[in-house]
């Protein structure tokens, strides 16, 4: 199997891609380490842990990163993941221990150890990832692939009428941490974006024969994604913002559902109303030299992705 490592920050979307990735089958989930994000590092440890639980999964290390981005305060999510950040599961607390290492030391471990063939799902801000690169800056060359939750990049209007970050231009993971994201951009990963533009769409939809199944199936799984798809409905919000996060996942494990462009990309650092927006170099003529590339899904095989979800839940 592939080995995999998730830094996230569980949240209800981040809950449904680990549980996804667990039971796809393809992956050897090494670890999973915990960013601020939807919540603090900490309580993202606590929600990993229950969650590895709720589906039975096997020791999996969990371990915290910084209860903030790197040089800015913990903002405010204008997204509530409810007050146990689970979608008010009530789960029962964990009696997993966290792991002791530092996130980003894990992450650099983990990449010494698989060198060439760790894949990192990242489905959170960029923290972790930025602080294990300045630990090693031959990172990118040892990961084979950062597959990420980032950045909104003009090509679907959901983009935009969906923003997630605190301010109309921007997707929540960069608006978190803007510096870690510029360095990580700029680092050199094989570097997959999955973008508001493909991942707020109305085609992450369940349909009626998606709910029937699910509400056949006695799985934790499927009572994961039906309760965290009430949790949203009742809240007024679409399906789709439950399997955000999964589709980085289904990007990494289905390469072929994803069609993907190369864009040059700035990220805004500055301005309090563009914080953290993801701005691309279209221009024929005077356009900056020197901007960092990466490979941004424009469109997805959203209605194979919602059948294999339900598959595998039930």
């Amino acid at each position: 199997m592939r080995p995999l490592l998730i830094d996230c920050d569980p949240g209800i979307d981040d809950s449904i891609a680990i549980a996804y990735a667990l039971r796809s089958g393809a992956f050897e989930l090494k670890a999973i380490t915990t960013v601020s994000g939807n919540l603090t590092a900490d309580a993202c440890a606590r929600n990993a842990r229950q969650l590895l639980d709720l589906v039975e999964a096997p020791q999996i290390p969990v371990a915290q990163g910084p209860m903030k981005p790197l040089t800015r305060p913990y903002p405010r999510d204008p997204f509530s993941h409810g007050s146990d950040g689970l979608a008010e599961m009530a789960l029962p607390a964990s009696s997993r221990a966290l792991d002791p290492r530092f996130a980003p030391d894990v992450i650099v471990e983990l990449a010494n150890a698989h060198p060439g063939e760790l894949e990192i799902a990242a489905l959170g801000p960029m923290t972790n990832i930025a602080l294990a690169l300045i630990k090693d800056p031959e990172l990118p060359r040892k990961v084979k692939s950062l597959t990420a939750i980032y950045g909104a990049f003009g090509l679907h209007a959901s983009g935009t009428e969906r923003a997630t970050g605190d301010n109309p231009a921007s997707e929540w993971n960069v608006y978190v941490d803007p510096e870690a994201a510029r360095l990580v951009l700029e680092a050199g990963f094989a570097f997959t974006a999955c973008g508001l533009d493909v991942t707020t769409r109305r085609e992450l939809h369940l349909t009626p024969e998606h709910r029937t199944r699910l509400a056949a199936s006695p799985r934790p799984e499927a009572r994961l994604l039906r309760e965290v798809t009430d949790f949203v409905e009742r809240r007024g919000h679409g399906t789709y913002c439950g399997l955000i996060d999964s589709v980085a996942i289904a990007t990494a494990l289905h390469p072929d559902w994803a069609r993907t462009l190369p864009l040059r990309v700035l990220i805004e650092c500055l301005s309090p109303i563009t914080l953290g927006q993801t701005i691309v170099e279209r221009r024929e003529n005077f356009s900056w030299d020197g901007l960092s590339t990466l490979d941004v899904v424009e469109d997805f095989d959203f209605a194979s992705f919602m059948d294999e979800v339900v598959d595998l839940f039930c």
